[in-house]
């Protein structure tokens, strides 16, 4: 008895430790690059637009952050995608990811999406909205 109640006091104490250290693991945010768009159609400029970004992440360490859209004109739309990377110990596998970027409402026409990536490269896909 005397065992099992040590055992438990020793469970309960790790537990704690291990809740200590998940609120100090330190997080950055990295721009990351998506490889893969699917552009679906249908929108109109009276709804909300988006598209589906997929990619890897280097490391389980990475989780999705956020998107951001700069207009640089009304038919030309950049791209940015962030992750949220734990300083902890991770597996060194290659992660797949799948997100919604939401793009908002916007005009009639065909529009170009530029995605840039953390490393300055870039790609575009065409976009129409009816």
């Amino acid at each position: 008895m005397k065992t099992l109640v040590s055992f438990l006091a020793l469970v309960g104490l790790t537990a704690q430790i291990n809740l200590a250290n998940a609120d100090a693991v330190q997080h950055k945010d990295v721009a990351i690059g998506v490889s893969n768009v699917f552009v679906p159609g249908g929108f109109g400029p009276d709804t909300d637009a988006y598209v589906i970004g997929s990619g890897m992440y280097p490391n389980s360490c990475y989780k999705w952050d956020r998107s951001e859209v700069t207009n640089v004109t009304p038919l030309v739309h950049e791209i940015r995608t962030y992750a949220s990377v734990a300083q902890s110990i991770c597996l060194m596998v290659l992660v797949p990811y799948s997100q919604e970027i939401q793009l908002g409402r916007m005009v009639s026409g065909t529009h170009t999406l530029r995605f840039l990536a953390g490393d300055g490269t870039a790609f575009e896909r065409p976009m129409v909205i009816e």
